[in-house]
């Protein structure tokens, strides 16, 4: 119990200094992406996040048909 004490406290005081941080440069211009947007590079930059996204939740899809098959079979092997 005191392990998942400390780990919390630990997560909550990183989220905050986190968050502090992005607050203070808020305000502030972000070159690169301005960059990007101009030169017409940040479709390109979304298209590979969706197409790795894609590749994930077919992953996870795949992943859980996989188990619940498994699950199936053992539940029928158990039954007979």
């Amino acid at each position: 119990m005191r392990k998942i004490r400390v780990i919390s406290t630990f997560i909550l005081l990183l989220c905050s200094i986190i968050m502090h941080a992005q607050s203070a440069t808020a305000n502030a211009p972000v070159e690169m992406a301005d960059g990007m947007r101009s030169n017409g590079k940040i479709f390109v930059v979304v298209g590979v996040l969706v197409i790795i996204l894609l590749g994930l939740f077919a992953y996870l899809i795949s992943i859980d048909r996989k188990i619940g098959r498994a699950e199936k079979n053992m539940k029928e092997s158990k039954n007979k």
